[in-house]
């Protein structure tokens, strides 16, 4: 997977105009889009949190409400965790939380103190966890948007079941969509995944 470490500003602009130019109507019904750094500083709570992400420290001083999604897109650049509905219903923003697959845009700031996340660009530093080498030998994706959140589900999925079933992935893997269809060489990676973490 080619990722890009440069940030890419367009959703937070777009997201900031949307907030200044709608009325409080039309704000709730774009609350998915909006980040709620958009929302004005002096409502807005504040907190400093200390996180690690990647293994590297960081720190977020900003309105706790915020998802981590934007966090890391829009602070970190880290542009590989996808935005894809914002309602935690596609699994395209998926990372870890301490060990486990979250969601990163319903994870809100204010629950992250002290934990520890790791996103598609920290799974393996050179990309060759077993999961993302069997993605690439057996060309799952077709578009690739939704695939990072795919091998972060799947990831997650060898670390606490080795050996998955059939059953076991597909009932781990299920609520991440990919639109394009490749739920079978989805499956067929993992069990790849499998032989190569042998």
């Amino acid at each position: 997977m080619i990722l890009s470490s440069k940030p890419v500003k367009r959703g937070a602009c777009l997201r900031r105009l949307l907030f200044r130019f709608t009325g409080p109507r039309l704000r709730l019904l774009l609350g998915a889009v909006l980040s709620p750094r958009d929302i004005p500083s002096s409502t807005a709570p504040r907190l400093m949190i200390s996180l690690t992400v990647n293994g590297v420290r960081r720190t977020f001083d900003g309105d706790d409400r915020m998802p981590l999604l934007w966090f890391l897109r829009d602070d970190l650049a880290l542009t590989g965790t996808k935005y894809g509905c914002g309602v935690n219903s596609c699994g395209a923003c998926t990372v870890h939380v301490n060990g486990e697959a979250k969601r990163s845009c319903q994870a809100r700031m204010s629950t992250l103190e002290g934990a520890a996340v790791t996103t598609i660009e920290g799974l393996h530093p050179e990309g060759d966890h077993p999961a993302q080498v069997a993605w690439r030998a057996l060309e799952v994706p077709q578009c690739g948007f939704c695939q990072s959140g795919q091998i972060m589900a799947a990831a997650a999925l060898l670390k606490d079941v080795p050996n998955p079933s059939d059953t076991q992935i597909d009932a781990a893997m299920t609520g991440n969509i990919c639109r394009c269809g490749t739920y079978p060489r989805i499956r067929a990676a993992i069990k790849q995944a499998v032989e190569g973490a042998r």
